[in-house]
């Protein structure tokens, strides 16, 4: 009786860490399926598309900005100038 309780009480709290299930869709869904674009790798991040606003004219410039934070400036003027600020600041 006593390994019983035992065991149920494991059992229901082991449970507690589970994460629920979700549904699963045999379509899948990325950037490039949505927009129907081929996007091009980061080379620093693999996985990652690379954003369009960093075309490679920098020096050093890879494609790093995982959250897009070039795509989000009005122009191509002010990824000068962060990056300006960023060398100027560490």
């Amino acid at each position: 009786m006593y390994k019983a309780v035992l065991l149920s009480a494991f059992a229901a709290t082991a449970s507690a860490f589970v994460g629920p299930t979700l549904p699963v869709s045999n379509v899948a869904r990325s950037n490039s399926a949505v927009c129907g674009l081929k996007m091009q790798k980061s080379a620093s991040i693999p996985y990652l598309d690379k954003p369009p606003a960093l075309d490679g004219s920098m020096v050093g410039d890879v494609g790093f900005d995982p959250l897009w934070v070039s795509s989000a400036l009005p122009d191509a003027g002010w990824i000068k100038y962060l990056r300006e600020a960023e060398i100027k600041h560490g």
